[in-house]
């Protein structure tokens, strides 16, 4: 068994290393990628003055700090599997992944962790120049908040990849497969959390958005490192259902499209 873990264990140093050597040698893009994520960072300032002018669950010191941490997340669960896996499929590259002793998408789950450490030096600097703008924003969460954020933030990655991850098998039959995603984004955009807060949505339209599988990957884990109060239990219910339902369909459309693939895509 030790010999067995060993072996994996080296497997996955390969994969991280190789990829994040490869990232850094677009770390220039890597810069603009952290950029092309800085929308909450942008509505921030949209919140606050809204805050200062409305009535609002949320004070605009409060807004600053969800917003802040919506950009943490969104650094951590940015995914594009995609686009990438579209592409190889359309142009036949699955086929030299097929011949290799893993499955192809454990090159995709390297490339995103890889990416992460790679941008978090430029991430950082953001969030330090937030505090530099908006002092009185600072805050210091406990360590179980911490905890529980990056746990959770762990969980909200591998949903959101799941989720995106089977949009892209639908490449096997059409080649513009990312229509999906585009349209799945909508609801990602707006019932996530993104673009405002889950506390100035109406009640009816929060309770249902909760039954949802989007707010738990970004208001979720943001409203818990600023401590407002979350529900733990309904999140974990309902991240267990959507994740088992998505795995399921997943594999369905793995092992049909496998059948589909003739090597020069769909």
């Amino acid at each position: 068994m030790t010999a067995v873990m060993e072996h994996q264990l080296r497997k996955i140093w390969t994969l991280l290393s190789v990829y994040y050597a490869y990232m850094l040698e677009y770390r220039a893009e890597l810069y603009f990628w952290v950029l092309a994520n800085s929308l909450p960072i942008i509505l921030m300032g949209v919140w606050v003055q809204a805050g200062q002018k409305g009535n609002f669950e949320l004070s605009p010191i409060e807004f600053i700090r969800y917003f802040l941490g919506v950009f943490i997340v969104r650094q951590f669960t940015v995914v594009w599997v995609i686009w990438e896996f579209e592409r190889e499929v359309v142009e036949g590259q699955l086929s030299f992944r097929l011949l290799q002793p893993i499955d192809p998408v454990w090159h995709h789950v390297a490339a995103h962790v890889s990416e992460r450490l790679a941008r978090l030096p430029f991430a950082l600097g953001l969030i330090v120049l937030c505090f530099v703008i908006y002092p009185d924003a600072l805050w210091y969460p406990s360590i179980w908040q911490i905890l529980g954020f990056t746990a959770w933030c762990a969980i909200a990655f591998a949903l959101r990849f799941l989720m995106q991850y089977t949009w892209a098998l639908f490449s096997f039959w059409t080649e513009r497969a990312n229509a999906l995603e585009q349209f799945s984004l909508l609801f990602y955009l707006f019932l996530s959390g993104l673009i405002a807060p889950l506390e100035v949505f109406p009640p009816a339209l929060k309770q249902i958005a909760l039954l949802t599988p989007f707010p738990y990957m970004v208001h979720f884990p943001a409203a818990f490192l600023m401590g407002l109060p979350v529900n733990f239990v309904q999140g974990i219910i309902v991240i267990l259902i959507w994740g088992t339902v998505f795995f399921i369909f997943n594999r369905w459309l793995w092992r049909r499209g496998l059948k589909e693939y003739s090597g020069m895509g769909a």
